[in-house]
């Protein structure tokens, strides 16, 4: 009764207003729970998730969409985009050695393992450096000791690592065959290289400003 009287003086056209102005205002994604606490509480998990759709069903046409990754929900820009937001931050983003690549896709593939396991899957040992990049990083993490000499620590990948790549679980990962094939030219985990921005139609091109 009391979230229906909440809902009764705070139109759904608001409510959603609110949420689709917190998603875009935050600098992670946002639960359902959290989501809520704007709020106070008096609007249900189900009703939260019913606006959550209706924002995604809005960004269908714009530049920007709605989507659910381990962290919750966050606004982000869309993959065909990408190539025009590059031009305004032309700084590269941190590359990553094939060696850091191949050992970030088997633990996220067999996880949880240890140091050894990778280093019988690849064949080669794994430098120290390399699993405290990826803790550093944010997208692995020491989860436990495997039982047995030397109590050996074990690695999983992190919430972190599945939003950066913005995935909801680990089962949308690509294969470990091709993600162990990943070039060390990408980021991460191999994407599809985003597309060439298509050129403004020379009417538009004509009347764009002059650089400074």
């Amino acid at each position: 009764m009391q979230r229906a009287s909440f809902l009764s003086r705070m139109n759904i056209a608001l409510a959603k207003r609110v949420v689709e102005t917190a998603l875009m205002c935050a600098n992670q994604p946002l639960s359902v729970s959290a989501l809520r606490n704007l709020f106070d509480g008096q609007v249900g998990a189900d009703t939260v998730r019913a606006l959550l759709e209706q924002i995604r069903a809005d960004c269908a046409e714009r530049g920007v969409e709605l989507r659910a990754v381990a962290g919750g929900w966050r606004l982000q820009s869309r993959e065909d985009m990408h190539p025009y937001l590059q031009r305004l931050y032309p700084e590269k983003p941190p590359r990553y050695s094939r060696a850091v690549l191949e050992t970030l896709a088997i633990i996220a593939h067999r996880q949880p393992v240890t140091r050894g396991d990778i280093e019988d899957i690849r064949g080669v040992a794994v430098n120290a450096q390399i699993l405290r990049q990826l803790e550093d990083r944010g997208w692995i993490e020491v989860i436990g000791h495997r039982e047995g000499p030397g109590r050996p620590q074990l690695y999983a990948t992190t919430r972190q690592f599945l939003d950066d790549l913005g995935l909801a679980s680990i089962a949308e990962l690509p294969a470990l065959q091709e993600a162990v094939a990943a070039d060390a030219q990408q980021i991460a985990l191999p994407i599809d290289p985003a597309p060439e921005p298509e050129p403004l139609p020379q009417a538009v091109a004509s009347q764009a400003p002059q650089a400074d």
